[in-house]
């Protein structure tokens, strides 16, 4: 006869093989990676950053499945802690490499399909766009145009899914002196040290950067 408690093992390595699991980013599902859990039509985001807080409107039919990745991007905390590490002074603000590797390099190959560019919407001051090097290419990097780029990004298309509605000024005001040496851009094929190194490799080579302490959504219907 077997000792009752030999059975309490069962349980308890269930618990924690769960547990382990559930430490990875979860695998996208469908459009948005949400498993199931989408967008609402319209909800607004708050950045944290080191010089004060970006706030975001973001718009579903603007672009549904940017929109979608967004959400799920912020409601699972992956911008927290992450660099504003590509500054084209005047032109625009990247950010959304996180912090740890292992995080960062898990979503890095989490493509989605592109959405189809609105002209009613386009890349004025102030909208909020997801980069791309390769058609279907956009998985996590954000930018923020700071001023009107309709002339280069409209026809790439870069599709805006949303805008500042408050804290333009301190979009302006981020830490632009590194330019493109902190990683670049995703088509510029530079980045690997970022993914590679983190948050550890940024604060050691790139120390004067900003970074969003925290990203939440603080409004929905």
């Amino acid at each position: 006869m077997v000792p009752k408690a030999s059975f309490c093992w069962v349980p308890v390595v269930l618990v924690l093989l769960g547990t382990v699991l559930r430490t990875e980013p979860l695998e996208p599902v469908g459009s948005s990676g949400r498993r199931g859990t989408f967008a609402p039509p319209r909800f607004v985001v708050k950045l944290e950053t080191t010089k004060g807080p970006i706030v975001i409107e973001c718009f579903k039919d603007w672009a549904p499945l940017g929109a979608d990745r967004f959400f799920e991007l912020v409601t699972s905390g992956y911008y927290n802690d992450s660099a504003l590490f590509r500054i084209r002074p005047k032109t625009w603000v990247q950010f959304g490499i996180n912090g740890e590797p292992k995080v960062s390099q898990a979503w890095r190959p989490r493509t989605m399909p592109d959405d189809p560019f609105q002209p009613d919407h386009p890349n004025i001051r102030g909208t909020v766009f997801f980069a791309w090097a390769v058609p279907n290419g956009r998985t996590t990097q954000v930018v923020i145009n700071l001023r009107d780029n309709r002339e280069a990004h409209d026809k790439e298309p870069f599709v805006p899914f949303g805008r500042v509605i408050e804290g333009m000024d301190v979009a302006d005001a981020l830490f632009d002196e590194y330019g493109e040496a902190a990683g670049g851009g995703i088509r510029a094929g530079k980045q690997d040290p970022v993914f590679q190194g983190g948050n550890a490799y940024l604060r050691k080579n790139f120390p004067k950067l900003d970074y969003i302490r925290t990203a939440r959504v603080i409004a929905s219907p």
